[in-house]
């Protein structure tokens, strides 16, 4: 990788945490300086062409709704109970 060298202007208390971790970690600020301006590269990055993501297809949503409604019933009798225990008169 080139490096080029350059002017940033920071804060004085980020500077200060940067300096501790350097430290810490036995590394040169310079290198986790770098790190963060690589991640905020990437962050910006605006790619040339679009992610291509695959796709599936369903059933169909007699099928969705078969493959949830088990975990359905047992959240609604949950509900159903606590909704019973608030009803209930303190003892």
């Amino acid at each position: 990788m080139g490096l080029k060298r350059t002017t940033v202007y920071a804060d004085a208390e980020d500077l200060a945490i940067i300096k501790e971790a350097a430290g810490r970690e036995g590394i040169a600020e310079a290198e986790i300086i770098r790190e963060a301006i690589h991640l905020a590269a990437l962050a910006k990055r605006v790619w040339d062409t679009p992610l291509a993501l695959p796709t599936f297809r369903s059933e169909g949503s007699d099928a969705d709704e078969e493959a949830r409604s088990p975990l359905e019933r047992i959240w609604d009798a949950k509900a159903r109970a606590y909704e019973e225990t608030k009803r209930r008169p303190q003892a």
